[in-house]
């Protein structure tokens, strides 16, 4: 029985990261032959190690800007160069930053906006005439703060970042539907990964952000990775356009 990503390329952006490294694992696991980046070197490697240790066929360049359309190109053409097409992009990388509108300054908020918004559209924009070629298929990383405030959390750049790229998804998914491309995007709610154990151990605010969800719990790294996967996959088939929420229920109260 095939696995459901069987020989299809597969780029995972922040590779190194928590979500990454459980999508690597489970896209090794479906078949994908993946392909990795992140600036943090180490984490990236471990992220290569540990595919390969339970069987799975994965590369990475690393570190790699992704903040420069140069930088993108050369994941780009390191991926084609490997395996010869592209067949999935799960842009996934990004750093958030906080802070509140009579806090935050101009060189926050352009940062906020390259590290989220610019590696997004800058990846997508090089792996475009691949995707096209193999009828690709987008994942992108949103955030439930987009769709939702919370009192305890400066997120006015973030917010505004994410819901940018929930519309980017809408766009490319009309934009690529004559080549047999879909696109999608995930907004997580808070998620325990390497980025969030900081903030965790701010008890008002974890017991803040626990109390809104339904379900009782914060979400794992692999239950994102879960999504991302059926995204991914022909399992989805009928899907493009729209955003999954996986948050627990945050959004619905």
């Amino acid at each position: 029985m095939a696995e459901r990503l069987q020989d299809k390329v597969c780029i995972i952006t922040g590779s190194g990261g928590s979500i990454g490294r459980e999508a690597a694992l489970r896209f090794a696991a479906e078949g994908a032959l993946v392909v990795g980046t992140d600036v943090n070197a180490a984490g990236a490697q471990a992220t290569v190690d540990a595919v390969t240790a339970a069987g799975g066929r994965m590369v990475s360049i690393h570190p790699a800007d992704l903040g420069t359309m140069a930088g993108c190109q050369q994941v780009v053409d390191f991926a084609t160069r490997e395996f010869g097409r592209i067949d999935v992009l799960f842009n996934n990388a990004a750093m958030a930053h906080f802070n509140w509108i009579e806090d935050i300054t101009e060189d926050e908020w352009r940062q906020n906006t390259r590290d989220e918004v610019d590696l997004v559209f800058f990846l997508t924009k090089s792996a475009w005439p691949h995707l096209k070629a193999s009828g690709g298929t987008i994942v992108n990383t949103a955030s439930l703060t987009g769709h939702r405030v919370f009192r305890t959390l400066g997120g006015l750049a973030h917010a505004t970042a994410k819901m940018g790229i929930v519309g980017m998804t809408k766009q490319l998914a009309m934009e690529g539907r004559d080549h047999g491309m879909r696109a999608n995007s995930i907004s997580p709610g808070v998620i325990e990964t390497s980025q969030t154990v900081e903030q965790l151990k701010d008890k008002e605010w974890a017991d803040y952000m626990l109390g809104k969800t339904l379900v009782g719990r914060l979400g794992k790294p692999g239950e994102v990775a879960n999504v991302a996967l059926f995204l991914a996959s022909d399992e989805s088939s009928f899907v493009t356009g729209v955003d999954i929420k996986v948050d627990g229920g945050m959004a619905i109260w």
